[in-house]
């Protein structure tokens, strides 16, 4: 006899509490396979794929698209046999490993019956996991039902061209003779709005900038670029603030901290995970490089640019954004001069760094053309003082205006 069986929403790890359901990958009436994924959610970490727990039938969606919805709570019902044994745990697991957006239909490798059904060779299903295409809803023309490289790139780019028309779902609206249009707040703008709300409710913030004669730091960075470009690294002027910033991180330990206000404690972090604010079509998104003071400067340049790769492609993994203990947001890539950024609650700082500019300028009693730019620090005033504060930027200044000093201890340059 058939049954009828609740899908709740897992409990997907890292304190998660509830998600929003992005986008439903089946409809009432579809037949399903076990760990086949179900449907998008997003938490504040990432947005992951649920799987079923079960092989049946969609009898009934009970949350819709853009809805937000408690862990345990039911978001659908399949319809399976009295036979049917459920996953269990399994599905949770299959969220918490692979710890990565349109990811969890890789998650799972449902063995030799699966690719009996799926029919397509290891390249085919090598492109499908890069891509984060689930190949049980593709659609073979090859021969015999064979799904191709091509069958995988149509689906893929439908799916991608879907996603960005729902994301904006531009509702056209007249207010009398004024034209207006709605842009639905949904995923990662509004955690993103969410999220600024709360950090600017709990941390009073104080702001601090100083100016950077940069000369030395934009010399640097030429003379290294040969050398990056033959190791095949892109090398920006981030990885250079990075380095500079651990330096003086490791000077002022506050402002690579916490406070956890109700225990009445500042926990003082030991590592440093420094995350970096990327800009994307769907929102700003922060992953950051782990033991970024045990990397070298090439290394931290290269996973840079797979992070924001990852992040602009919608695949940045709650691993990637998880743990970060000081954001630097790079204003200036896009053309700012100074601004203020909000603190990445719940660190304790995050620093700006603007344009660089070329202009006239005084160096040992000398009137020459010389680089500098503005940087910026937001912080928490509840515990660390304006001084303190001053003192950090001060010896930030410092190193970005004499890399040397904290390159000294590299090798990677021999």
């Amino acid at each position: 006899m058939p049954r009828i069986e609740k899908i709740k929403l897992p409990d997907i790890g890292e304190g998660v509490a509830e998600g929003e359901i992005v986008r439903w990958l089946v409809k009432e009436g579809d037949e399903v396979k076990q760990f086949q994924s179900l449907v998008e959610v997003l938490t504040d970490k990432a947005t992951v794929e649920i799987p079923s727990p079960y092989s049946g039938r969609v009898k009934k969606l009970l949350a819709r698209e853009g809805e937000r919805i408690r862990v345990g709570s039911p978001i659908a019902e399949i319809e399976i046999e009295g036979g049917e044994a459920p996953a269990g745990e399994n599905v949770e697991e299959a969220v918490k490993v692979e710890e990565k957006p349109q990811a969890a239909a890789q998650a799972i490798e449902v063995g030799e019956k699966a690719r009996q059904i799926i029919r397509a060779p290891p390249s085919v299903r090598r492109l499908a996991q890069e891509l984060g295409v689930d190949l049980s809803l593709v659609k073979g023309t090859g021969p015999g039902g064979i799904i191709t490289k091509e069958d995988v790139m149509r689906f893929y780019e439908e799916n991608i061209k879907r996603q960005k028309q729902e994301a904006r779902v531009a509702v056209q609206e007249t207010v009398g003779v004024r034209p207006v249009e709605r842009i639905p707040l949904r995923g990662i703008k509004r955690r993103m709005a969410e999220r600024m709300i709360e950090a600017k409710a709990r941390i009073p913030h104080v702001y601090l900038a100083e100016e950077v004669d940069a000369t030395e730091l934009v010399r640097l960075r030429e003379n290294l670029k040969q050398i990056a470009e033959s190791k095949g690294v892109k090398l920006t002027f981030l990885p250079l603030v990075i380095k500079a910033v651990v330096k003086a991180l490791k000077e002022y330990p506050l402002l690579n901290s916490t406070l956890d206000y109700e225990k009445g404690e500042i926990i003082v972090k030991k590592y440093y995970n420094i995350g970096i604010a990327v800009d994307t079509e769907q929102g700003l998104v922060v992953p950051n490089i782990k033991d970024a003071d045990k990397k070298g400067l090439f290394q931290i340049a290269r996973e840079i640019e797979e992070l924001a790769s990852k992040a602009r492609e919608g695949k940045v993994g709650l691993e990637d954004i998880r743990d970060g203990t000081f954001t630097i947001t790079n204003i200036g890539s896009i053309g700012s001069t100074i601004g203020f950024p909000i603190i990445n609650y719940p660190e304790s700082a995050i620093l700006g760094i603007h344009r660089i500019v070329r202009r006239p300028g005084y160096y040992e009693d000398r009137l020459e053309p010389r680089y500098y730019m503005n940087i910026s620090l937001s912080f928490d005033h509840r515990f660390i003082e304006g001084g303190y504060a001053s003192r950090f930027l001060a010896a930030l200044k410092r190193y970005l205006e004499n890399p040397l000093l904290f390159l000294a201890p590299e090798d990677e340059f021999r």
